[in-house]
């Protein structure tokens, strides 16, 4: 435990000392593959308990990718599941000259993206990125969570779940990249993060 708690310590540290800076990453594609993701039959993943929360595995997932924009939430309610969203690109998402065309944010759980001239179709840039609600499972993945910023590239390990509460509360994963707008954000159970 101690060996956690001085993790996300560290971690925390680095997060103040280095701000928000983006890291700057060299030409071309540098996260090619699309998200892997394998779906579960009803009733056959698993399940887990997270505070009042109770989660359902509705697909496993992995996916190597850019931190285009990070967003900590602490005031609404999902703020208790999920602390951080991040906003993820691969494949030409991933790559310097399409970004730079690009301005993103963040903010009230939605990732937006605007451009006068994109380097490639609108299609295209929903296809290659997405808003991800991250759902961390223990203390060192919330920290490393906490960690990441624009330009990070990241490998995520995880489960797409269903979240629900005894009042009825319930918040659904999407569990297709083709999608945007309200509902198309991935609800990731984190297993395993690492930053570069």
């Amino acid at each position: 435990m101690r060996y956690v708690v001085a993790i996300a310590i560290a971690l925390a540290v680095a997060y103040f000392a280095l701000g928000s800076r983006e890291i700057a990453r060299p030409d071309g594609v540098l996260a090619p593959n699309a998200p892997v993701q394998e779906d579960t039959r009803p009733g056959d993943g698993p399940q887990w308990e997270i505070g009042a929360y109770q989660l359902r595995a509705l697909a496993r997932f992995e996916l190597d990718a850019r931190v285009l924009s990070a967003e900590h939430y602490r005031l609404d309610r999902e703020a208790e599941l999920s602390p951080v969203d991040l906003a993820l690109g691969w494949g030409p998402m991933s790559a310097n000259a399409v970004l730079a065309t690009l301005d993103i944010s963040q903010g009230g759980r939605f990732f937006r993206w605007s451009a006068r001239e994109p380097m490639i179709a609108p299609s295209e840039i929903t296809k290659h990125s997405a808003n991800m609600h991250m759902v961390p499972i223990d203390d060192h993945v919330r920290a490393t969570l906490h960690a990441a910023r624009k330009g990070n590239l990241v490998h995520i390990e995880g489960w797409l779940v269903e979240a629900k509460s005894s009042d009825g509360w319930r918040w659904r994963s999407s569990l297709t990249r083709a999608d945007s707008g309200a509902g198309a954000c991935e609800l990731v159970l984190v297993e395993r993060i690492t930053l570069d």
